[in-house]
């Protein structure tokens, strides 16, 4: 009996590498788009197939669908550290929108288009009194969250697409390296903290995420949107403690002014101008990181989807520390 095919776009990428290997446990067969840029090297233990696609032509796109006759896409690429507003909108919204109306066009049996969003499409609450549902209106607070809304506008128009949505909050695990900065700063004693306001936060781990997007590639429902964390709110201290209590750390706990980190944000963004590179802390991240509800709820998904979180935070920070210390991250 023939493997049904998936297609994983992302692939090298964090969440992606998490994406394949449990798609090959789900018993099917993957091809991983990559760039031919992209270091791959850490997926050379998965028997995968790889595949360079050129997001830019419907044409050259439709041509691969064809050729490989994928059952499944899962749309995991995109760019979370961009110059402009331009080049977030390119490769979040426009490559996607190309991707999804080649998969239209294709002859193929398509029977799941799954879009990896992101909460930060919704955007934060501006109280602490709700949670942010599926269909809270979209209010995003950077060009990011923009670029994510405006490539489910895209999605929501091509009505012939078998399309679910899945929008992740904070995603962490083994091989992050956002968060593993906080990880790295708790390990040599300092935390710190922006402002000493009061947050709702939430998180997922990367393998509660990829195999809730793997329930949603053989669910009979289509073209609906669905929040994913751990099902919890956290405060704005509980991943610091958590990462302590993991490392067995003592630190120096301290409270930097917003203006303070808002300036030195705006400074970062200033030497990084002419760098192909973007700063881990620039002025799009000060909008994400200062506001103060990002608490979602996952009711939707646990019904739907039949999602049943299996780490909590504690349990998440406690595995993913224990990965970062066998492979000497940390």
């Amino acid at each position: 009996m023939n493997k049904k095919k998936v297609l994983i776009t992302g692939a090298s990428g964090f969440v992606g590498y998490h994406l394949i290997e449990e798609a090959l446990n789900a018993g099917l067969e993957v091809h991983a788009a990559v760039r031919p840029s992209s270091d791959h090297s850490h997926l050379a233990t998965f028997h995968i197939k790889y595949v360079n696609l050129n997001y830019s032509s419907v044409d050259g796109l439709k041509q691969e669908l064809e050729a490989q006759q994928y059952n499944y896409i899962i749309h995991a690429a995109g760019t979370t550290k961009a110059k402009t507003k331009a080049d977030y909108d390119q490769v979040n919204a426009i490559y996607t929108r190309n991707l999804a109306v080649a998969a239209i066009e294709a002859n193929i049996n398509l029977e799941k288009f799954v879009f990896v969003s992101s909460l930060a499409a919704i955007g934060p609450l501006t109280d602490l009194s709700s949670e942010i549902q599926d269909n809270t209106p979209p209010r995003p607070v950077t060009n990011y969250g923009a670029s994510k809304v405006l490539a489910e506008q895209y999605l929501a128009e091509l009505t012939a697409l078998p399309l679910i949505t899945i929008r992740p909050t904070a995603v962490y695990g083994p091989r992050e390296k956002d968060l593993f900065i906080l990880f790295n700063s708790i390990n040599k004693g300092l935390e710190p903290h922006i402002g000493s306001f009061k947050q709702q936060l939430s998180f997922v781990y990367v393998k509660d995420l990829v195999k809730v997007i793997l329930s949603a590639l053989t669910i009979p429902a289509i073209h609906k949107a669905y929040n994913i964390s751990d099902g919890k709110i956290y405060d704005r201290y509980a991943l610091a403690t958590y990462s302590k209590k993991a490392l067995n750390k003592k630190t120096f706990k301290f409270h930097l002014p917003v203006s303070l980190v808002a300036l030195l944000a705006t400074l970062m963004d200033f030497i990084y101008a002419n760098s192909k590179n973007t700063p881990a802390l620039n002025k799009e991240k000060m909008a994400e990181l200062t506001a103060i509800n990002w608490a979602c709820t996952i009711e939707h998904a646990s019904k739907d989807l039949n999602y049943v979180p299996e780490y909590d935070l504690e349990k998440g920070v406690m595995q993913t520390i224990k990965w970062y210390k066998l492979n000497n991250w940390l």
